[in-house]
């Protein structure tokens, strides 16, 4: 198992929207956003600013994370 410091995470957009991601790097990612480098959907709603994060020690426990709040989004 890859032993990393990730991320799962929660950004309220301009436009009150909420996106989630995962990282290893979450300020680095939060800036990325913010300078339209990050995803494709935050690209046009910026700035965005961190609601949430829950770290994880791989990536993929990170990933199980994000799925679970899109679900929980979803419903």
């Amino acid at each position: 198992m890859e032993l990393t410091n990730s991320y799962m995470y929660v950004v309220k957009c301009i436009d009150n929207t909420l996106y989630t991601g995962y990282t290893t790097d979450l300020v680095r990612r939060i800036k990325a956003h913010n300078n339209k480098k990050g995803a494709k959907y935050t690209r046009v709603r910026v700035p965005v600013s961190l609601v949430y994060y829950e770290e994880f020690t791989s990536k993929s426990e990170a990933k199980i994370g994000r799925a679970v709040q899109q679900e929980c989004r979803d419903r």
